[in-house]
């Protein structure tokens, strides 16, 4: 098993919570941040909100490491939060571990970012 510091991550429940190409959410006092499983089980957090309009990008669709804005149909990345294509603007991803199925985020790298 491997040990993350406990100052640093914090659990966010396991990958089975989340389905194959889906997302769930997790609140924070900086906000919602999603979190992303995608088809080949690869975990990705970022905020939860579309650079364009704010759209829930966790009520998105997930295809490959992007998810379509259901507003809009922006694409984001999942692995660097910018939108692709035409459009321009991004989110902030958050780092998140998978330690055999349970998942942490490192809420001290949003919190410092949002400062």
């Amino acid at each position: 098993m491997t040990t993350w510091p406990k100052e640093t991550w914090h659990a966010i429940g396991e990958i089975s919570d989340i389905p194959l190409r889906g997302a769930r959410c997790v609140k924070t006092p900086q906000g919602k941040i999603a979190v992303f499983r995608t088809a080949e089980n690869e975990v990705f957090a970022i905020e939860d909100h579309c650079p364009h309009k704010g759209g829930p990008l966790s009520q998105g669709i997930v295809h490959g490491t992007a998810v379509t804005c259901p507003l809009h149909n922006w694409v984001i990345s999942l692995e660097t939060g910018k939108a692709l294509g035409a459009d321009q603007g991004e989110v902030r991803t958050i780092p998140v571990r998978n330690d055999n199925g349970a998942l942490f985020i490192a809420l001290e790298s949003l919190m410092m970012a949002a400062e």
